[in-house]
């Protein structure tokens, strides 16, 4: 069975869907394939914090409604260090928030709006093939969940399947993918209690971080840095619970709550950048291109900055059949990943526990007090937190875009 678009798009994550809708709002045809089922989709657990230039897009783009209704309104963030507390409110100094939403509730706005429009998405999409991205007819072919062989015929494939996926191979060995690895990882846990502080916090303690994050009044998500070789059968609720509250003890504000652990993980850090993100006809966004460390949750952010790039280059192409907006996507969207990089950095190696070094965490102390205190820094922070403008619009030079006034980097 062969079907025809002129997109085709592996991967139903957030840049995946945001592309598909953007590129639908254009009147551009695509076709989206994803390797899970559905249920798993929507109900995969990640990154949950918005940059203000995120939810800029989502609402222009008419898929926010909800997450106007539901997400937490946040000014900042809180850092804990010595036994205080201190709060870094980046709205004081921008008028800008961040948005507490879960990335599972982002995509399912995505799956909902592009269930609305009709247009193909299909889910257990198997054995996906991709051929003849060096012209430009590229062929897709997959396995549907009825069993039959499918192919699909474009002009683009867009490839949104994260790191793991088939189309990050079919880039040109000569691509450079530039990897740091970190020695720790993250132990999360989501819990029935109520959140340590109204925002989200960071706890910084010589023996490592702990991250106090909230999903609801009394829904709470928590990390603890562990070694990389780290197994979760080590960590009973027990151990968990006295280790985030021996590094978040202080004295200005209650112990932290316990309660039942309903979920954990274990995620290892690292940051990844693929210098080369497109060839031919193929195009990488996200994860398949590029990974930050959770720490910033600029990941999500990054994918849908990636989507309203590469649609706006499609949009001029299939408006004009002008192409240098597409042959410019990686020079358009690599100066963003790389800032979101360096903030990511940036907040990994000040936060986090390298080794045993005193000199290390009297470095990273003074880093810490300097934050609290200078209001130059917390307007550097908050510029990158709250979100950097994403390098186009999302339309093809629509003037009545939101996102038209906002500079390119």
């Amino acid at each position: 069975m062969t079907a025809r678009c002129q997109v085709a798009i592996i991967g139903a994550g957030p840049a995946g869907l945001a592309l598909a809708h953007m590129l639908h709002l254009q009147g551009i045809e695509s076709v989206v394939l994803e390797c899970r089922s559905e249920e798993y989709v929507r109900a995969r657990v990640r990154a949950g914090v918005l940059e203000q230039t995120t939810v800029d897009l989502l609402t222009d783009i008419g898929v926010a409604d909800r997450l106007h209704r539901e997400a937490l309104v946040h000014n900042g963030f809180y850092l804990r260090f010595d036994r205080a507390t201190h709060h870094l409110d980046f709205h004081a100094l921008s008028g800008r928030h961040a948005y507490v939403y879960g990335q599972a509730e982002v995509v399912a706005d995505l799956i909902d709006a592009r269930h609305a429009t009709g247009r193909p998405l299909v889910f257990e999409a198997a054995d996906v093939s991709i051929d003849g991205t060096d012209t430009d007819h590229p062929v897709v072919e997959y396995t549907g969940p009825d069993g039959a062989r499918h192919r699909i015929d474009a002009d683009v494939v867009a490839g949104c399947d994260g790191f793991h996926g088939v189309t990050r191979t079919m880039m040109p060995s000569s691509t450079r993918t530039l990897t740091r690895s970190y020695p720790f990882a993250w132990l999360g846990i989501l819990a029935r209690t109520r959140p340590v502080t109204e925002e989200g916090m960071y706890s910084v303690h010589p023996d490592g971080l702990s991250v106090h994050s909230m999903r609801g009044p009394n829904l709470s998500r928590q990390y603890l840095q562990v070694p990389a070789d780290t197994r979760l059968e080590d960590w009973p609720d027990a151990r968990i619970w006295a280790e985030l509250r021996r590094r978040s003890a202080c004295d200005d504000h209650p112990e932290l709550e316990t309660g039942e652990i309903i979920e954990r993980s274990l995620a290892p850090l690292r940051s990844v950048v693929t210098d080369r993100m497109q060839s031919g006809s193929l195009y990488l966004l996200g994860d398949a291109a590029h990974i930050v460390p959770p720490t910033g949750a600029k990941g999500l952010n990054l994918a849908i900055s990636d989507a309203c790039a590469l649609s706006r280059a499609l949009g001029i192409r299939y408006r004009t059949g002008d192409d240098s907006a597409l042959r410019a996507y990686t020079d358009t969207v690599l100066p963003r990943i790389w800032q979101a990089q360096n903030f990511s950095w940036t907040l990994t190696s000040v936060l986090h526990r390298f080794g045993d070094d005193p000199y290390d965490w009297e470095l990273r102390r003074a880093t810490l007090v300097r934050w609290t205190e200078s209001v130059a820094q917390q307007q550097a922070l908050g510029e990158v937190y709250l979100g950097l403008p994403f390098p186009t619009s999302w339309h093809s030079d629509d003037p009545t875009s939101s996102l038209m006034a906002q500079p390119t980097l």
